[in-house]
């Protein structure tokens, strides 16, 4: 299996970004937000899938699956513009993601 990265990731939305910066809001802190607003839209629609279908079905039908996916991946795009807008690296992102699974492997 492949690494699929954060410095990957972010570097395809801001060639996104630029393909589309006359149609859509800049990556800038002012717009974070915004982004932000729109993640949590996909991750509405994530949740309709499994939530009118069911785990098992989701997991089992290939179409299901497929249309899981295809909405997880906009999550993941709009958090990586969150990332952006804040100015967060994939290094800033690793230490804090390091720091926080060293603490909650400590919790109980």
């Amino acid at each position: 299996m492949v690494d699929f990265g954060i410095n990957e990731m972010q570097e395809m939305q801001k060639k996104l970004q630029d393909q589309y910066k006359d149609k859509w809001e800049p990556i800038c802190p002012e717009t974070g937000k915004n982004k932000m607003l729109w993640m949590i839209g996909e991750i509405g629609e994530v949740i309709d899938i499994v939530k009118k279908n069911g785990d098992r079905k989701v997991s089992a039908d290939n179409e299901l699956r497929k249309d899981l996916i295809e909405e997880l991946a906009d999550v993941l795009m709009y958090y990586n513009d969150i990332l952006l807008c804040c100015g967060i690296s994939a290094d800033k992102l690793k230490q804090a993601y390091t720091e926080k699974f060293e603490k909650n492997m400590k919790r109980w």
